[in-house]
C-alpha cells in the first residue's frame, strides 16, 4: 500500500512538472485568458461578495439556528403537503432577485434544516430563474413570446426538477421522512411573527441593497425605488437592529457600537459606486462582531454563519476564476473562441439546443446580464431555441454553483440535479424553436 501510495504521489509531481514545463505562455490567448479569469474574480469580488453573497450567509446561518425545523418540515420537508411545498419553493425568485451562487447559502440552510430534496431543489433552481425583473427585461428586448416562454419554463422546470428529484431518490426521502417523524418537538424561544420579521428584514435588506437600476422605460415607481435604495437599507438595517436588541438579547450598547461607524461612513463618503461598500461592509463586521461576541443565540448565529462562509466561498472564488478563464467576461473572450458558440448554436438542432444549455449551465451569469448578452448572441445567428435554452440553464446554473453544491448535497446528486436543468432546457428550447 505504501509503495502504491508513492507511485501516485510521483504521477501528481510528474503531471504538475509537465503542466508547468509546456505551460503556454505567451500565446495570446492563453495569456488574455489567465487576465479575463482575474478581471472576473475581480468584478465578482466587487458587485456581489459585499452586497449579496454576506446577507445571504447571514440569512443561511439564521435558518439553521432560528428557523424552527418543525416548520421547515412543515412547509418544505419530506412529508409536507406537496402542493404547499413545491408552489412556495417554485415562485420564491419572485421575491429573491439573486444569482445562481447567492441562492446556494439559502439552500444550503434550508436543507440543513431538514427540507425535502424536491422543494429545496425546486428552490434552488426558482431562486435565480423566476426573477421578475430579469423576465420583463427579456420580453422587452428579446421579444414577448420570449419572456413568456421563459417565465412559463422556468416554474414549471423548478417544479418538475424538484419532483424528479424526489422520484429518484425516493428510498432516502422516505427515510429521511420517518426519522423525522421520530424527533422532538423543537421548543420554541418566540412567536412565529416576530422569527418573521426578522427574516424578512434581512431578505428585504439583500434585495434592497441589490436593486439595479431600471431602464429608461421603468415606471416612476421602480426608479424612485431605486434612487432611494440606501435609505430603505438603512431603515431596514435600524429595524434590524432593534429586533436583535428586543427579541434575540443582543446588547443595545454593541449595536450602537456597531452602527456609529456605518453612520460615519454613508455621511463622508458618496453612496455611489465603490462608495456604498464601505459602510456596508462595515455593518458588516459590525454585526458579526455584535453576534460573535454575544452569548447564547448570537453567538450560534455567527458560527453558523462563518461555517456557511468557509464551506461555500472559496470555491465560489475558484469556480469564478475558472470561469472567466474558459470562457470569459461577458463581451470578451477565454480559451474557448466565442465565434465558436456563435457558430454551434444557430438554427434549431438537438445538438444547438443541448450545446447552449450545456454553455449556459457552466458560464457564470450575473443577475439581469444574460438578457444583453443573448441579445449579442441572437444577433450573431443564434437560433431561438437554443437562446431559450441558454436562459433557462444559465441564470439557474454555474461552474462554481456547481462546485458549491458537491460539497452541500454530494457528487451525485449534483450530477443529477445539473443533468435534468440541462436536458429539460434542451428539450424546451426544441419545442420552442419549433413553433417560433
Amino acid at each position: 500500500m505504501e509503495i502504491k501510495s508513492e507511485w501516485k504521489k510521483l504521477a501528481v509531481i510528474v503531471g504538475v512538472f509537465l503542466l508547468c514545463f509546456y505551460l503556454p505562455v505567451g500565446w495570446r490567448r492563453f495569456d488574455n485568458a489567465v487576465l479575463e479569469a482575474f478581471h472576473l474574480v475581480k468584478w465578482y469580488a466587487r458587485e456581489h461578495v459585499l452586497l449579496c453573497l454576506v446577507p445571504a450567509f447571514f440569512i443561511a446561518g439564521a435558518i439553521s439556528i432560528f428557523a424552527s425545523q418543525q416548520s421547515v418540515m412543515k412547509y418544505l420537508g419530506p412529508r409536507a403537503n406537496k402542493i404547499l411545498a413545491y408552489g412556495v419553493a417554485s415562485v420564491s425568485g419572485t421575491v429573491l432577485a439573486v444569482c445562481s451562487c447567492t441562492v446556494l447559502p439559502l439552500f444550503a440552510g434550508i436543507w440543513k434544516m431538514g427540507a425535502g430534496l424536491g422543494p429545496a431543489t425546486a428552490f434552488l433552481y426558482s431562486g435565480p430563474a423566476i426573477n421578475v425583473l430579469a423576465i420583463i427585461l427579456t420580453a422587452r428586448i428579446l421579444g414577448v413570446e420570449m419572456g413568456i416562454a421563459r417565465a412559463v419554463g422556468a416554474i414549471s422546470f423548478s417544479v418538475i426538477i424538484g419532483l424528479l428529484m424526489h422520484f429518484i431518490y425516493r428510498k432516502e426521502e422516505f427515510e429521511k421522512a420517518n426519522a423525522q417523524m421520530a424527533m422532538p418537538e423543537p421548543e420554541v424561544k418566540r412567536p412565529l411573527w416576530q422569527n418573521g420579521l426578522f427574516f424578512a428584514a434581512m431578505v428585504a435588506i439583500l434585495v434592497f441593497a441589490n436593486w439595479g437600476r431600471p431602464n429608461e422605460t421603468a415606471g416612476k415607481t421602480w426608479t424612485a425605488i431605486w434612487l432611494h435604495k440606501w435609505m430603505i437599507t438603512a431603515a431596514l438595517a435600524a429595524g434590524l437592529g432593534a429586533i436583535l436588541i428586543l427579541w434575540f438579547n443582543v446588547r443595545w450598547w454593541k449595536i450602537a457600537v456597531s452602527a456609529v461607524p456605518v453612520i460615519a461612513l454613508a455621511v463622508a463618503l458618496p453612496m455611489d459606486g465603490m462608495g456604498v461598500m464601505i459602510p456596508f461592509a462595515a455593518g458588516a463586521i459590525g454585526l458579526a462582531w455584535a453576534t460573535g461576541s454575544s452569548e447564547g443565540e448570537g453567538s450560534e448565529w455567527f458560527s453558523s454563519t462563518w461555517m456557511f462562509t468557509k464551506q461555500i466561498l472559496p470555491l465560489l472564488l475558484a469556480g469564478v476564476l475558472l470561469s472567466g478563464l474558459f470562457l470569459g467576461r461577458p463581451g470578451q473572450e477565454g480559451l474557448i473562441p466565442n465565434r465558436w458558440v456563435e457558430w454551434a448554436v444557430g438554427g434549431n438542432s438537438v445538438w444547438s439546443n443541448f450545446l447552449a444549455a450545456v454553455v449556459g449551465a457552466f458560464m457564470y451569469f450575473a443577475t439581469l446580464t444574460e438578457v444583453p448578452i443573448l441579445q449579442g448572441l441572437m444577433g450573431s445567428g443564434m437560433g431561438k431555441g437554443p437562446a431559450l435554452a441558454l436562459l433557462l440553464a444559465g441564470p439557474a446554473l454555474s461552474l462554481p454553483s456547481m462546485l458549491v453544491l458537491r460539497s452541500v448535497m454530494g457528487t451525485q446528486k449534483t450530477v443529477v440535479y445539473c443533468s435534468l436543468v440541462v436536458v429539460m432546457a434542451t428539450i424546451s428550447g426544441i419545442i420552442y424553436g419549433t413553433f417560433f
